[in-house]
């Protein structure tokens, strides 16, 4: 008898000693997390290597004692005739799991083993064997737990959730393990002749797990290398006798598995994985919204899914109308169903309106998941409201600061501004509205307050924001606003390419609210831009920096003789140019693609009003150096007075929090210096009065 450790995912422990039993109902099994330990013969060994569903790996003990210090491993290590298990032909490798106060990290751990393998053949032979880290022949594992250490023989090879099935994966996918793991503790394998759904397939796991389950193909039929195909002990006739068994077992089960997906290429690369797998002809793939998709069976059974998680905020604001809508279609077409959803993020399961009958802890790769059961009878099939609570704090406050809003926005011809801007320190984001969408940017929270509890406070801001303000959740975006060093303010961040058309004063812009940090249209500018468009008529005017060109569209409307627009993104001058479409603005308007403290320098022509708001910082590619708004300002300043037209005007604004305007500017470079700044603060932006400064610039 040998003695032997199989691993599994923690959470997986119970399933995977039934699971053995069942295999092998002579082995005494017991269990620690992640971990059986049994003894048993060589071909017990090979059986649950070629049949085992959820089990890692499989270990055979070599070596077993008390340690303290890495001498002590090579001691242990050194005890094994390790010629009596592999040849100088053979390449091996060490994995190593578990620290001590002495060996405090697994690189050392492996070390020691690896040293005291090769000093033995030294010892014996005179010749060391090779290493070969990536593709060994023979691979050994340390393990180490206090002051008990073991050294094992991986018979396995390498994991045993790779089935070496899948030709290619979606995002996110679910391990083979952990997706037959669903499959038990969904009930199913207990009722193979139920049907079995999964209306969101991805690249098709589950499907295929419960194909070779229900043919009753081992697993471990596609795997060619074993850990034990250069052992010196291997018993290869035994080996093959249990290969040869496993492929009279094989049968071939009536269709009563089905599988959907959404995406054309996802279904396209499950259908190549099924074929791979050899279960294709089992399943019957359908390209369809989840939503949407109900599978061809007269009878109702078990759906298995692993739907998409929000594991970042921005996909659980996109998945939310996704569950809720899903949650309906259920109600309506899956009565008396078993449901067994695996989910990072039960908030995400509650707007499905469904009462669950249990659920287990897993971990799928390095992801805490759980896996909610849910019978769908009774209460389960009753449709319910999706509504958020709507008396918290939160709900309160931005209740309150709508309908402050709505009598202001009487007064005003927006409909771009702010709602919310922090009110409540816990609940840390921005809220602004823009025609019928909105943007919820979360300011980075304090490294103190734990992460969890600052994703459900943001979740619950995703919930209620929406509901409150009457906005379409699939059209809210949210953000994360944080200083970005080393990279552009204006990043991508999405691909979503949907422009939204808003009108602020008279004034039309094409905003984008999903694809970038910022929108297209600082919203704390408002005021600016009118002061701007006052001053205009009859000028010629420059705006620097422009982004999207939403001062020069002012400036336009306000009769400029002429206004010249200068940004070194091709993107944003592109997007101004469809501003001025957007008003039927023709004229001298003229868009520049430059680095601005270049073409300042080198500008010969005149101006009667230029508008400048730059970055903060800047270090982009498309400048010769980097840009600092406090350190750079004065040269910045000096250049632009250079193309300033008799009796010209400045406007600079920048948005640099602590920014001081230099003492150089008047004493200098003789500009007077007035600071406008609280007349171009907007009522919407009061609670937040440093959110940008602004000047007004004149020759002395």
């Amino acid at each position: 008898m040998h003695k032997i450790l199989i691993t599994s995912a923690l959470g997986l422990e119970d399933l995977l000693v039934t699971e053995i039993q069942g295999l092998l109902p002579h082995l005494e099994c017991q269990k620690k997390p992640g971990q059986v330990l049994t003894a048993a013969e060589l071909q017990d060994i090979y059986t649950l290597c070629l049949w085992s569903r959820l089990a890692n790996r499989v270990l055979l003990q070599l070596t077993y004692g008390k340690i303290e210090t890495g001498d002590d491993l090579y001691r242990l290590a050194s005890e094994v005739d390790w010629s009596k298990h592999f040849g100088l032909r053979d390449t091996f490798a060490v994995d190593f799991y578990g620290s001590n106060k002495e060996i405090r990290n697994t690189q050392f751990g492996a070390l020691k083993i690896k040293d005291a393998i090769v000093d033995k053949f030294l010892e014996t032979q005179s010749v060391r064997p090779n290493v070969d880290k990536n593709n060994p022949d023979i691979r050994i594992q340390g393990r180490i737990h206090r002051d008990n250490a073991a050294i094992y023989l991986d018979m396995s090879g390498g994991s045993l959730h790779l089935r070496h099935y899948r030709q290619e994966t979606g995002p996110a996918p679910i391990r083979e393990n952990l997706a037959f793991a669903m499959l038990m503790r969904s009930g199913w394998t207990q009722n193979t002749e139920q049907p079995l759904c999964d209306p969101m397939c991805g690249s098709g796991t589950i499907a295929i797990e419960a194909a070779l389950y229900k043919a009753n193909i081992a697993p471990g039929l596609q795997r060619k290398r074993w850990g034990f195909s250069h052992w010196l002990k291997h018993n290869d006739a035994q080996w093959k006798v249990i290969q040869s068994t496993a492929l009279k077992r094989q049968k071939s089960p009536s269709i009563g598995i089905y599988a959907g997906e959404i995406s054309h290429k996802l279904i396209s690369i499950a259908k190549q994985n099924a074929k791979a797998a050899g279960v294709d002809e089992f399943i019957q793939f359908t390209h369809k919204d989840a939503t949407e998709y109900v599978p061809a069976c007269d009878k109702p059974g078990y759906l298995v899914s692993n739907p998409p998680y929000g594991e970042r905020l921005s996909d659980f604001n996109r998945l939310l109308p996704i569950f809720q809508q899903w949650g309906t279609w259920l109600k309506q077409h899956y009565a008396n169903w078993h449901l067994a959803l695996l989910t990072s993020n039960r908030e995400l399961l509650k707007q499905m309106k469904l009462a669950s009958s249990r659920s287990y802890k897993l971990k799928n790769a390095n992801l805490d998941c759980e896996l909610v059961l849910f019978h769908m009878v009774d209460r389960n099939l009753a449709e319910l409201q999706h509504e958020a609570k709507l008396d918290g704090d939160f709900a309160n406050r931005l209740k309150k600061n709508w309908d402050k809003t709505k009598r202001w926005l009487k007064k005003q011809n927006t409909e771009c501004y702010r709602i919310y801007d922090a009110d409540l320190p816990e609940y840390n984001v921005a809220i602004d509205r823009y025609g019928d969408g909105l943007v919820i940017q979360e300011y980075a929270a304090p490294k103190n307050i734990p992460e969890q509890k600052t994703k459900a406070r943001l979740q619950e801001i995703l919930l209620v924001a929406p509901q409150v303000l009457g906005i379409a959740p699939e059209n809210v975006a949210l953000k994360v606003r944080e200083v970005k060093k080393g990279k552009n303010q204006y990043e991508k961040v999405s691909r979503q390419n949907k422009m939204l058309e808003v009108q602020e004063n008279g004034a039309k812009f094409l905003v984008n609210l999903f694809d970038y940090l910022d929108t297209g249209l600082f919203l704390d500018h408002r005021d600016t831009r009118c002061i701007v468009r006052d001053m205009s008529k009859g000028k010629r005017v420059l705006n620097l920096f422009s982004y999207t060109g939403s001062v020069s569209v002012y400036a336009a409307l306000g009769g400029a003789q002429s206004v010249t627009t200068v940004d070194m993104s091709n993107t944003y001058l592109d997007w101004a140019k469809q501003n001025f479409e957007l008003n039927k603005l023709r004229g001298k308007y003229q868009f520049i693609k430059a680095d601005v403290t270049t073409w300042l320098e080198q500008n010969r022509e005149k101006y009667d009003l230029i508008f400048i708001d730059p970055p903060s910082f800047s270090n982009s590619k498309s400048m010769d150096n980097t840009w600092d708004v406090q350190r750079d300002h004065v040269t910045l300043l000096a250049d632009a007075k250079n193309s300033l037209a008799e009796n010209g005007v400045i406007v600079f604004s920048n948005n640099l929090r602590n920014f001081k305007m230099s003492s150089e500017v008047q004493d200098k470079l003789g500009l007077s210096v007035t600071n406008i700044t609280a007349e171009t603060i907007p009522e919407d932006f009061k609670r937040n009065s440093k959110i940008h400064h602004c000047f007004l610039l004149q020759v002395q």
